[in-house]
């Protein structure tokens, strides 16, 4: 995926996103003696980054496979994500969430015009009921992470950051999926004056760090972390992105996470999901290699279950 794709990505979805504001806070500077920069994808559209990727996937499918809609599985954000790109291009949603899902996300997706189907908290039952949807339907299948053009649009997000303040040293991204972090590090590859991306990760679903360490991807045998958003695991079109163009991935305990998630709300006045805190805590986790830099922090959703607050 080259710099013409990214740029032609980019034009094309804007009609449909916001570009969205970057804050900084010297309070969280002088806490994390870092010159911090937040990119606040919490106030996209739908409420994250998801919204990049989704519209962009969809805007490249032919008229016929836009006549026979769109299904997806995702436990939150990029089904909603889906089922408001797809509205908002005229298109049918078909969304696979698991029962599980937070209330707030489902009752978010049938708000957004999607069609709600909902199945057990396995990936093998999302799956499966994909795949009926496609057959039944003659949808296409769009992956919430793994599919290039949904990695095009959420690299925007920091092509967006990089043309405001193009001096970064480091660009930080939370990682689930690795939609995300990849069209980041394409993004300060392109874009970028020799900034790096770096990966945070929950200690509790750290598989992409493990999966760098063994060159190949590898599995979460637990999935016991507050961060929802980032339970999935890569796939065959991120990871090699990953591999060449991502520095580290620092991983996080919970406890980091939710110090992180109230620094946000206390200090920067801002609702953040926390999925999106991570990035930070992987600051505060690794000072020293952060200490003067000027760093990108992507916040990438907030979305919340206001009912149900970790702190």
């Amino acid at each position: 995926m080259d710099k013409q794709q990214l740029h032609d990505c980019h034009n094309r979805i804007k009609p449909f996103i916001h570009n969205t504001p970057v804050l900084t806070s010297r309070l969280i500077d002088k806490i994390s003696g870092a010159h911090l920069f937040f990119k606040c994808e919490n106030f996209q559209r739908m409420g994250a980054f998801k919204m990049r990727g989704a519209a962009n996937a969809i805007m490249q499918l032919t008229d016929k496979e836009k006549q026979n809609g769109v299904v997806t599985h995702s436990s939150g954000n990029f089904a909603q994500a889906l089922s408001l790109s797809a509205q908002s291009l005229g298109v049918k949603a078909y969304i696979v969430m698991p029962s599980s899902a937070p209330n707030v996300k489902k009752e978010a997706v049938k708000g957004y015009g999607g069609m709600l189907i909902e199945c057990e908290p396995n990936l093998k039952a999302r799956e499966f009921a994909s795949q009926q949807i496609v057959q039944k339907h003659g949808a296409t299948f769009i992956h919430p992470s793994n599919d290039d053009q949904v990695i095009l649009g959420q690299g925007t997000a920091c092509k967006e950051l990089l043309e405001a303040h193009p001096e970064l040293d480091h660009v930080v991204t939370p990682v689930g999926g690795g939609g995300l972090i990849a069209g980041t590090a394409l993004s300060a590859l392109y874009y970028g004056k020799n900034c790096t991306t770096i990966g945070g990760e929950p200690m509790e679903v750290d598989d992409a760090f493990r999966s760098l360490k063994s060159g190949k991807i590898e599995s979460n045998t637990t999935t016991n972390t507050i961060a929802d958003g980032l339970k999935t695991q890569l796939g065959d079109r991120n990871f090699p992105i990953i591999q060449e163009h991502v520095e580290e991935i620092i991983r996080v305990e919970e406890e980091e996470i939710v110090s992180a998630m109230q620094i946000i709300w206390g200090r920067l006045k801002i609702v953040c999901e926390p999925s999106s805190a991570v990035a930070l805590a992987a600051v505060l986790k690794a000072k020293e290699k952060f200490a003067g830099k000027k760093v990108g922090i992507i916040i990438s959703g907030g979305n919340v279950d206001l009912g149900n607050l970790p702190f």
